[in-house]
């Protein structure tokens, strides 16, 4: 069982990335280790991001057909595929596994109004292979607490940034402080990061936002929505794991 975010058209860029969890592993120390550790400069402040480590993100995925891109209406079980292990979206040389999917859970109380339950799972076909650059980042637990003013990283490859894998270190915010910037749009279902001159446009929806704790990265949020402009003076939004993970438990128990 794979776990994956899905696409939905957001207020700002948009973009096809998607996180695999192989269930195996999902509750094991092993995930969220990365055995090429990441590099994040940004910790201090950033605006644009920058190039991770290659394969330093290895729960990171692309989800394509015969080119790179997204669309809500174009998921399915038969004309997409899952990219593993990429890195330069422009490289052939790259040792990647290009997976089909199986099967596609969408979240039951999604809601396309509010943007509520922002997440689906997408089983695939067959196992991914395990390796340096395919490997599971943690789930974060129901009972987790990632403070406001936490340093968190999104990454992902947006339509007009380098066909090399971007990264960006944001700032958490309290939803209280989130609501300063969006109001009522900001539900317990939701987390934010940004702002401060930080962006999380580079990201993108359906992106990983990762926590990390003891050396330990944690799927925190999944990239949803922002500033149409991406500005850096706004959060950008995203789904609250810790709030769907009993969705996700439930799901591939099941599956």
């Amino acid at each position: 069982m794979k776990v994956s975010v899905r696409y939905i058209p957001d207020k700002g860029r948009k973009t096809c990335l998607y996180l695999h969890v192989n269930s195996t592993y999902m509750y094991s120390p092993g995930c969220g280790v990365p055995a090429i550790p990441p590099v994040i400069t940004g910790y201090s402040r950033i605006v644009h991001g920058e190039e991770a480590v290659t394969h330093s993100w290895p729960w990171q995925v692309s989800l394509q057909n015969s080119t790179w891109f997204c669309g809500d209406s174009l998921i399915n079980e038969t004309s997409h595929c899952v990219i593993l292990g990429e890195h330069d979206r422009s490289s052939n040389a790259e040792p990647i596994q290009t997976m089909t999917i199986g099967k596609v859970f969408k979240h039951p109380n999604y809601n396309s109004f509010t943007i509520n339950n922002n997440i689906l799972l997408i089983k695939l076909a067959s196992p991914a292979q395990l390796n340096t650059h395919v490997f599971p980042v943690c789930l974060a637990e129901t009972s987790d607490n990632f403070p406001g003013g936490m340093k968190c990283v999104t990454s992902g490859w947006a339509p007009d940034t380098p066909a090399l894998l971007q990264q960006a270190a944001l700032p958490l915010l309290t939803n209280d402080d989130c609501k300063r910037f969006w109001g009522t749009n900001i539900t317990d279902l939701m987390i934010c990061a940004g702002a401060s001159g930080a962006s999380s446009c580079m990201g993108d929806s359906g992106g990983p936002l990762v926590c990390e704790k003891n050396g330990v990265w944690t799927l925190v949020g999944i990239v949803s929505w922002g500033s149409s402009t991406c500005s850096t003076s706004s959060p950008g939004v995203y789904a609250r794991v810790t709030k769907l993970r009993a969705w996700v438990d439930q799901t591939i128990a099941a599956n």
